[in-house]
């Protein structure tokens, strides 16, 4: 898991500008705020991940996809013990 945080923060920072992932819809967007949301506004562990994955219906792929967006678009930032805090909408 330590790997797919390392990859969120260096994509993060490296990213020109914030394009949503090929294959996600704005709907995928919203439904993975609310969830994200329901967990805390945190994608940190495993205990995150899951229950994101299962109400989005999305892969950890996609879920990391938007993950990397949101930090993109600075709607997220980057933990410094790993993983991301989305700072928006309900999380605000």
């Amino acid at each position: 898991m330590t790997r797919h945080f390392a990859v969120l923060a260096t994509l993060g920072l490296l990213a020109a500008c914030a394009i949503p992932p090929q294959g996600v819809s704005a709907q995928n967007i919203a439904e993975f705020d609310a969830a994200v949301a329901s967990v805390g506004c945190r994608l940190m562990t495993e205990s995150d991940y899951l229950p994101v994955e299962l109400q989005t219906g999305l892969t950890r792929e996609q879920v990391l996809d938007i993950a990397k967006y949101k930090l993109a678009a600075d709607q997220a930032e980057s933990l410094e013990e790993g993983g991301i805090v989305l700072t928006t909408g309900a999380c605000a």
